[in-house]
């Protein structure tokens, strides 16, 4: 197993999972910059953990993961973080809730013949649009988060960040723009969302 270090970090890799790439840093670097002591943190989709390992590092927090893969899981477990292998929210009963919410989601437009096999496709496959996982978690989120609470999603111009945006708004979100970073054939971006029961 490759050991990698960030901002204090230290983070196992394994061959199965998805490598930490500017979207994780990206990510990790806006939950950092976002996060307060002692806030409840919740990252959905940990993948090897990166993204709470570096932020619970740096940051003096309550935090929790959950991930879809067992050897995801397993990676993230080895990075210190505290996972429960579970699809999004589903392990959670009603009423566990979460001052900020990071998800990396599999974001890549993925039609049927360019599916992976194995647990991997779920670090990639985002539905034909791109959307699938993106547009769960939005519809979803809010039975766990606080008033006043948070969300981070990374996105890609890839994926249709207006629709994003404008999906979070639908549901209560005030939205803006965290961070951006372009490479190669796309430009990522951090989405934060903050919810006011008020504001409904």
């Amino acid at each position: 197993m490759v050991t990698i270090t960030y901002r204090n970090a230290r983070i196992n890799l394994d061959e199965q999972v998805y490598d930490p790439a500017e979207d994780s840093y990206l990510l990790a670097d806006v939950a950092i910059d976002n996060a307060k002591e002692g806030m409840k943190v919740l990252e959905v989709g940990a993948g090897t953990g990166f993204v709470s390992a570096v932020l619970q590092e740096n940051v003096d927090v309550d935090l929790i993961a959950t991930e879809i893969s067992p050897i995801a899981a397993t990676c993230a477990r080895a990075s210190g973080v505290e996972v429960i292998r579970a699809d999004m929210f589903t392990c959670f009963k009603h009423g566990t809730m979460f001052d900020l919410i990071l998800f990396n989601p599999p974001y890549l437009p993925t039609s049927e013949d360019e599916k992976v096999p194995g647990w991997l496709n779920y670090a990639f496959d985002g539905g034909p649009d791109g959307r699938d996982a993106v547009n769960r978690f939005i519809d979803e989120v809010l039975e766990y988060l606080n008033n006043n609470g948070m969300v981070l999603i990374l996105i890609s111009s890839l994926t249709g960040i207006e629709q994003v945006k404008e999906r979070m708004e639908a549901c209560g979100f005030e939205v803006e723009t965290c961070d951006s970073d372009n490479c190669f054939f796309e430009e990522l971006m951090v989405v934060k969302g903050t919810f006011r029961e008020s504001d409904l």
